[in-house]
C-alpha cells in the first residue's frame, strides 16, 4: 500500500513539528484513538516510541527513526493485532510564513491472504489519514480537537416520510454537493414550512470506496407530501426502528469520525444491522443558529 494525504495548517512549521516528534501528543489527535479512547497507550520516556493495545484498535507499536527538524519525520510502524504487518510512515513539512503544508505518507505490505483487499485498504487508510490531518490541524491551531463522540445503544427512531434530493457524486465532492442540495431543498420548502415534521437527514445508499463515489439523499421529514413533486425532488420513508448511533459534537467536516466509529463497531459485531434500511445522519440542531463546534449529529444504523 502506498498512501499520501496532505493538509495546510495555519501555524509555523516548528509548532507543527513539535506536535509530531513528541508521541505524547498523538493520543489527542490520533484518528484511531478517537474511535476507542479507552485503548491502553504507553509512550516511552523519550517520547520517541509508542505502544497501544485496544479491543477494537488492535495492538502494535510505533517508533520515530529519524528527524530533520521542522522539515521531516520518519517512523517505523509495527502492527501485531488483528494481524502482523509493518509500515514505513513519514511526515514532510513545508513552511510558508505562518502556514505549513503537511504531507503524511505510508508504505506498507499486507498479509498475502489479503491481497484482494489492497485497494480497499488503501481507500480506508487514506480516509483515516484525512480524518487525522483534520484533527491535527485543530490540535495545532487551537490546542484541542473539535470532534467528540458518544455511543448510543438501542435508541429509537420514530420513522418518517420525507421529501428530498438524491445525488451520485465523488466522495471528495460530497460536502459541496450536499450543501448545494440542502440549499435547493430549503428553497423548495420555503413556502411549505408547515409540512416539516422532524430534523433534516441524509441517507447514504451506496459507498464505492475504491472508485471514490457515493449515492445519498438529503431529506426533510414531512407530515404529508406536497401535492406534486418536480425538479428532481423525490419522496420516500424510513420506518420506525431501533437504532445504534454515534452522536458527534463538532463541525460537519469531522463527521467521518462518527462513520468510522460505526464501521469499527459493526466489524466488531457490536450490533446487527436491520436489512433494507440504509444508514443515515440526523442533524440535531440548526447550523444557521449554532456554533460549528457545538453542532450535534447522530449517525444512525437501523438494528434488529
Amino acid at each position: 500500500m502506498n498512501i499520501s494525504r496532505s493538509i495546510t495548517i495555519d501555524a509555523p512549521a516548528e509548532k507543527v513539528f513539535s506536535k509530531l516528534n513528541d508521541l505524547n501528543h498523538w493520543t489527542t489527535w490520533s484518528p484511531w484513538l478517537i474511535l476507542e479512547p479507552e485503548t491502553k497507550v504507553t509512550v516511552r520516556e523519550d517520547a520517541k516510541h509508542y505502544e497501544w493495545e485496544g479491543e477494537r484498535t488492535g495492538s502494535g507499536q510505533m517508533t520515530i527513526t529519524s528527524e530533520k527538524e521542522n522539515e521531516e519525520l520518519q517512523l517505523d510502524l509495527l502492527f501485531l493485532k488483528p494481524w502482523k504487518s509493518k509500515a514505513k510512515v513519514g511526515f514532510k513539512l513545508k513552511g510558508n510564513g505562518e502556514a505549513t503544508h503537511v504531507t503524511w505518507t505510508m508504505e506498507s505490505s499486507m498479509p498475502f491472504f489479503m491481497f484482494f483487499m489492497a485497494k480497499m485498504m488503501e481507500a480506508f487508510v487514506g480516509m483515516d489519514y484525512e480524518r487525522g490531518l483534520k484533527l491535527l490541524k485543530d490540535y495545532v491551531e487551537d490546542g484541542k480537537v473539535h470532534s467528540a463522540l458518544e455511543i448510543e445503544k438501542n435508541g429509537s427512531y420514530p420513522g418518517c416520510t420525507y421529501v428530498g434530493i438524491t445525488t451520485d457524486c465523488k466522495i471528495v465532492d460530497l460536502a459541496d454537493a450536499m450543501t448545494k442540495d440542502f440549499d435547493k431543498l430549503w428553497e423548495y420548502m420555503g413556502d411549505k414550512k408547515d409540512l416539516i415534521a422532524g430534523n433534516p437527514i441524509s441517507i447514504y445508499h451506496k459507498w464505492k470506496f475504491v472508485k471514490g463515489t457515493a449515492q445519498y439523499t438529503v431529506a426533510v421529514p414531512v407530515n404529508r407530501l406536497p401535492e406534486s413533486l418536480s425538479g428532481g425532488f423525490v419522496s420516500g420513508g424510513i420506518p420506525a426502528t431501533t437504532v445504534y448511533s454515534a452522536i458527534h459534537t463538532g463541525p460537519y467536516e469531522h463527521l467521518g469520525n462518527a462513520w468510522s466509529l460505526m464501521a469499527n463497531l459493526q466489524r466488531s459485531k457490536a450490533f446487527k444491522n436491520r436489512k433494507g434500511i440504509h444508514p443515515f445522519e440526523e442533524y440535531l440542531n440548526d447550523p444557521s443558529e449554532t456554533d460549528p463546534k457545538s453542532l450535534k449529529t447522530a449517525v444512525r444504523f437501523a438494528v434488529k
